[in-house]
């Protein structure tokens, strides 16, 4: 039985078709930058660190969705520290003129923005995360053009019942072109 329940919970994610992207995945293992879309964000803050646990920033801004009947989407943001929890609205209620920021949860525009970015598999750890940021920042040294704009951040595309070496993330370090 806890196999067919371990199958189903990977499965489910590939079979919620309705899942709206924000933007495309970095394949697992790639580093690269890539262009994000503009668009409207949910915002849930901690004053902890991000991975230090109990900082109730998912339940935050589940509950701003599911109040205001907006669907989920992918990916989440993680900001570390201090710890952020970030959602991004669908393309349909971004034009809802009822939703507006609470005392848990902001809501607002973000522009389009570059970053760097490297795909990676395997459980939402802060020693991935850390592993792979470092990764990133090795990689970013290889390249002149380039300089870091902006916080590093976490990105999730994969919901808390895929097992931790299905789940695919994302760290994300906002980059512009360097002056000449």
């Amino acid at each position: 039985m806890r196999p067919l329940l371990l199958a189903m919970a990977a499965l489910f994610p590939l079979l919620a078709s309705g899942t709206e992207l924000a933007y495309p995945k970095t394949e697992v293992g790639v580093a690269e930058v890539k262009e994000l879309p503009p668009g409207k964000i949910l915002v849930a803050r901690s004053n902890r660190p991000y991975f230090s646990g109990g900082n109730q920033l998912f339940g935050r801004l589940f509950r701003y969705i599911q109040s205001n009947r907006i669907p989920m989407t992918a990916p989440v943001e993680a900001g570390m520290e201090p710890g952020t929890m970030v959602f991004y609205v669908d393309a349909a209620s971004s034009t809802r003129p009822d939703l507006a920021s609470t005392k848990d949860v902001e809501l607002r525009e973000v522009p389009a923005r570059s970053v760097a970015s490297v795909g990676i598999r395997g459980s939402y750890t802060q020693a991935a995360y850390d592993a792979n940021l470092a990764r990133l920042r090795d990689w970013l040294a290889t390249r002149p053009d380039l300089e870091v704009a902006g916080e590093p951040y976490a990105v999730y595309w994969d919901s808390p019942f895929v097992p931790g070496f299905l789940k695919r993330s994302e760290v994300h370090i906002p980059v512009r072109k360097r002056a000449s």
